[in-house]
């Protein structure tokens, strides 16, 4: 039998589809369009696809790996379940409260109004009882008034409840015992624990968290299970739903995982408890891929960028990994769970080109999504995007997917030439407009993850993936002054893959706020133990043999009086001297290298004066990942050809880059081999996405198949996009 596992990333134009053959390492892609009104339609679509292309049936398939958006297009969209909060007496207010911060600073944001809350607080309660911050109860619960709460909400129709009591991350009992007062009073309430989302201190920041993993646990849980019913029913019907009479791939009754936004995968069984990680399921998927494929080509500090029909997403990749941040945000909901450093733009594919009432041209955010879609889909879209722009200016084939899909330039042509009119351009000029302003908007995501981060953006390679990520690099080379892009192999599906990279990984983390010179190591090795049987017991359930367990324990420390901490690894082994040690070198190092200073001399472990100086150092959180490693794909090398390009050759285009439309080469990248370059102007097209090569830039076939794209000479970066910005320079 065959060992098949297939990685399936839902996106807003098209479900990509990757599978591994586990057996012969073969790694085969495919993608169908995305079916918006009912994903799993579009899921189930790309599964009988990619097992017919592999002549395999579902009793081939080993695993399957999901990335679903169903829990951050909730959140971006404010589209949040009707829920109440039960908080501890006298913090009724804590929503209302929240944080002082103002969205880029007071000066800019003089007419800010603080959004609505999650939740109002005519639907906020509260409970008798409280702990102090070591978890010592101060007062019992109030059980009575407790079930008084449920049943208030029972009456109000509200299903949806977050709990989240005065210090639950010291010692959960109040809130278990509180959920069984709401099952016994209210039994078909939705409920969710602070101490079970995030068993770590900051009230606001908890309830916020926590009321989010409510708001999505409804509809997470209604597509995950409906998903999984599905490919369990897959033995009778086909993806269509009509019977296959054994044309059709077989059960596919096999394990099935959904991506986590801190990198890796969760049961779907286990999801439905924990949604909230998956708020950032199908960015996280593009980013460890992306990571696999530079890491593979030699690049330790690279730049993702994934681009797709609705967004671009970009992140940073240092020493093979993704970078990690608690600081998130989904939307306008601060988020603490541990998740890939992702920052999202409204500039993909399908944004759609529109002019401001002051009379200029705006690109986004919003998008034609896969329903209608860009004007040249020809689906009832009535606003140009940044697609049809492409295809005006002959920079992608009239056609996607091979063919499969046939596109309708004079459409795409007459709703740029609308567009045109009411701007008095040229129609070139505001094709080409269109793709500068969104260029720019990718620019400034990517400056987010790098300058303000204290990174210098020209130091990192970027590897560009996704449906439209490959599209505007030659703009954003010279833009950011990047020294080269990656484009991996079948860029569109590269998320997908990521999928199939990916181990199961569950996180944990525990408050213990202590300055280091009064640190009991004894009590932190208690807390890890803690923390690594919690981790332990999640991955005996996902099916680990405990000789697999791994696990990784990191510690947020910060100097004494500072409001946020720096993470850090944390060594495996005895909880000793020289791991307290290890710990506190790792944070003055890290320190220094996020801010630019450190107080290494100011005591530390083991140090005078540790305990009490201005600048000691202080433990804030202890953490730990419990990993189940899975089998990832190997990369295969490619033949090394002869260095003729023209083997690939199959035509010519009239393409615009910069004046007019010049007789273009366009290439077929199956055809391309290591060693190969090709000049700009050129098009490199490929089943899933195109490369548009403009004058003065070089393509490069590395051994793995990989486009290196670089430019004769690297701009210096721009600094601000102008309304002025050069249309007319060839590149």
């Amino acid at each position: 039998m065959r060992r098949i596992r297939i990685g399936i990333d839902t996106g807003g134009t098209f479900t990509d589809v990757v599978a591994f053959d586990e057996a012969t390492g073969a790694l085969t892609t495919t993608k169908t369009p995305s079916t918006p009104d009912d994903p799993g339609r579009g899921f189930l679509a790309g599964v009988d696809k990619v097992l017919q292309m592999v002549g395999a049936g579902g009793a081939d398939v080993a695993a399957v790996s999901h990335g679903t958006t169903v829990a951050t297009n909730a959140l971006l969209e404010d589209d949040i379940e009707h829920m109440g909060l039960i908080t501890t007496e006298g913090y009724r207010y804590v929503l209302e409260i929240a944080r002082q911060s103002v969205p880029e600073g007071y000066g800019n944001s003089y007419f800010w109004i603080k959004p609505d809350r999650i939740v109002p607080v005519d639907r906020v309660r509260e409970v008798g009882g409280r702990l102090d911050f070591r978890g010592h109860e101060v007062r019992p619960l109030d059980e009575d008034g407790a079930a008084e709460v449920a049943r208030w909400f029972r009456d109000q129709g509200i299903d949806t409840i977050g709990v989240c009591l005065l210090h639950s991350y010291a010692d959960d009992s109040h809130e278990r015992r509180l959920l069984e007062i709401i099952r016994r009073e209210h039994p078909t309430a939705t409920v969710s624990l602070s101490s079970e989302v995030l068993r770590e201190y900051r009230e606001y920041e908890r309830t916020v968290t926590t009321l989010v993993d409510a708001s999505v646990k409804p509809r997470v849980g209604r597509y995950i299970r409906g998903i999984a019913e599905r490919l369990a029913a897959f033995t009778s019907t086909g993806a269509d739903g009509a019977p296959t009479d054994g044309a059709g791939p077989a059960a596919v009754n096999v394990p099935f995982y959904i991506m986590k936004s801190n990198g890796g995968v969760i049961s779907a069984d286990e999801v439905v408890h924990q949604p909230i990680t998956t708020v950032l399921s199908g960015p996280a998927a593009g980013a460890l891929g992306a990571a696999l494929v530079a890491g593979e080509a030699g690049y330790e500090r690279i730049l993702t960028c994934d681009g797709g029909g609705t967004s671009t997403d970009v992140s940073v990749v240092l020493g093979g990994e993704p970078t990690l941040t608690t600081e998130g945000t989904i939307g306008r909901f601060p988020s603490k769970i541990p998740m890939i450093d992702i920052v999202t733009v409204g500039a993909g594919g399908g944004s759609i080109a529109w002019i401001n009432p002051e009379g200029n041209l705006k690109v986004g955010p919003r998008s034609a999504g896969a329903d209608p879609g860009p004007l040249c889909y020809a689906k009832g879209g009535t606003e140009p995007t940044v697609t049809d722009a492409h295809v005006f200016l002959g920079r992608i084939p009239p056609h996607l997917l091979g063919g499969e899909i046939d596109l309708d330039a004079a459409a795409a042509t007459a709703g740029i030439e609308r567009l045109a009119g009411a701007l008095g351009l040229a129609p070139a000029d505001a094709a080409r407009g269109i793709l500068e302003i969104s260029a720019w908007n990718q620019a400034n995501a990517i400056r987010q993850v790098t300058v303000k981060r204290g990174l210098d953006v020209r130091e990192f390679a970027m590897a560009a993936f996704g449906g439209s990520g490959p599209l505007l690099i030659c703009r954003l080379i010279d833009i950011l002054g990047l020294s080269a892009v990656v484009v991996p192999l079948d860029p569109g599906n590269l998320s997908a893959l990521g999928l199939l990279t990916v181990d199961v990984k569950n996180d944990y983390v525990q408050t213990h706020v202590v300055t280091d010179g009064r640190l009991d190591r004894d009590e932190v090795a208690a807390v890890y133990r803690t923390l690594e049987s919690r981790a332990a017991d999640a991955l005996d359930r996902e099916g680990f043999a405990a000789s697999d367990h791994r696990f990784v324990r990191t510690a947020d420390l910060r100097y004494d009086g500072q409001a946020f901490e720096v993470r850090v690894p944390a060594p495996a082994g005895p909880i000793d001297v020289d791991f307290q040690r290890a710990v506190v070198d790792a944070f003055h190092d890290e320190h220094e290298r996020l801010y630019g200073y450190c107080y290494r001399d100011a005591g530390g472990a083991g140090a005078a004066g540790g305990g009490g100086h201005a600048h000691a150092v202080e433990w804030v959180n202890l953490r730990v990942s419990g990993i189940g490693p899975i089998e990832r794909p190997q990369l295969r090398r490619l033949e090394v050809g002869d260095g003729d390009p023209s083997r690939a050759r199959t035509g010519t285009r009239a393409v615009t880059f910069g004046g007019d439309p010049v007789d273009t080469p366009i290439y077929a990248r199956e055809r391309l081999l290591a060693g190969d370059r090709v000049e700009g102007p050129a098009i490199i097209e490929e089943f899933g996405s195109t490369v548009p090569l403009h004058p003065g830039f070089t393509a490069r076939v590395d051994d793995l198949a990989n486009l290196v794209v670089t430019a004769a000479t690297v701009l210096e970066p721009a600094g601000a996009v102008s309304t002025g910005a050069d249309l007319t320079g060839a590149r």
